[in-house]
């Protein structure tokens, strides 16, 4: 049984506030975990993983339940590694399954609960969740593991995602009900984000997507998200302008275009992970 997760806001900022709780936000997979007819495991978007990740299946775990978090693959430093769980999660050839899902074992870092013994629990605030939690997650089976959570101090611990270089935290209201299916404004996001200034030297003649380099000429991968319409139409403007190449797929500026962009870390590659249009620079 799957149950479309509760999703949430962005804001810009943390904040302190004694009626909301503050998490850690996770750089992984949302993963719904569903012990309702054996285990089955589901990602975000209804698509059945359960085969992939065999370690995670325990007894332990009441029958009846549907538990709500992210999978992650951590680094030597105990960080979740984003690549190396896409690298993992790629992986389908049930010949291949049983050996990587000893080398790289994903985590299961918990929540929320939805349903518990069979029963529907998400009309409870987020506190009596969280307390019966606490009776799903059995310490001695360390691949499932439940995501803490601080009174206040929203301020606090971003500070602290920050110095460690983590992806963000996540604010939820204590009395907060489970709202299956919808984006609710009870939870929020916040990003830690990076910022540069980039160049633009071209856009994809297909599909949207510009081609970004830095400063020094190496490539910075390509944004396709968070471009507003006047500077998709500013970029098509000045190729008009100016005497563009075309290189495969790309149309290419015979000068580039400066701009500041946000995204949340570099890639192995060196690239910009899912950079996003702040605005033109000079």
């Amino acid at each position: 049984m799957f149950i479309n997760p509760m999703l949430l806001h962005k804001v810009d900022s943390p904040f302190d506030d004694d009626e909301w709780l503050s998490e850690l936000k996770l750089d992984g997979v949302r993963f719904i975990y569903s012990t309702m007819n054996g285990s089955n495991f589901y990602t975000r978007h209804e698509n059945e993983v359960t085969e992939r990740f065999p370690e995670l299946i325990t007894s332990q775990i009441p029958k009846g339940s549907i538990l709500d978090g992210e999978i992650v693959i951590s680094d030597e430093n105990g960080k979740p590694n984003f690549e190396e769980l896409m690298s993992r999660f790629q992986v389908s050839n049930p010949k291949r399954i049983p050996s990587i899902s000893r080398i790289k074992p994903v985590t299961f870092c918990v929540f929320d609960v939805v349903y518990y013994k069979g029963r529907k629990i998400s009309h409870l605030p987020l506190l009596d969740r969280k307390e019966i939690l606490n009776e799903v997650q059995h310490e001695d089976f360390p691949l499932i593991t439940k995501v803490h959570s601080i009174a206040d101090n929203g301020k606090a611990l971003f500070d602290l995602v920050k110095e460690q270089n983590l992806e963000g935290i996540v604010l939820k209201k204590k009395n907060s009900k489970y709202e299956i299916g919808k984006r609710s404004h009870n939870w929020v996001k916040v990003i830690n984000y990076k910022y540069a200034t980039v160049d633009i030297t071209g856009f994809r003649k297909s599909e949207f997507g510009w081609l970004l380099q830095f400063p020094n000429g190496k490539p910075a991968g390509i944004m396709e998200l968070g471009v507003p319409a006047e500077a998709r139409m500013a970029v098509y403007g000045l190729s008009k302008m100016v005497a563009c190449k075309e290189v495969n797929d790309f149309v290419v500026f015979p000068e580039p275009l400066k701009c500041k962009v946000k995204y949340r870390e570099l890639t192995k590659a060196g690239y910009l992970r899912l950079p996003s249009f702040i605005e033109f620079a000079s």
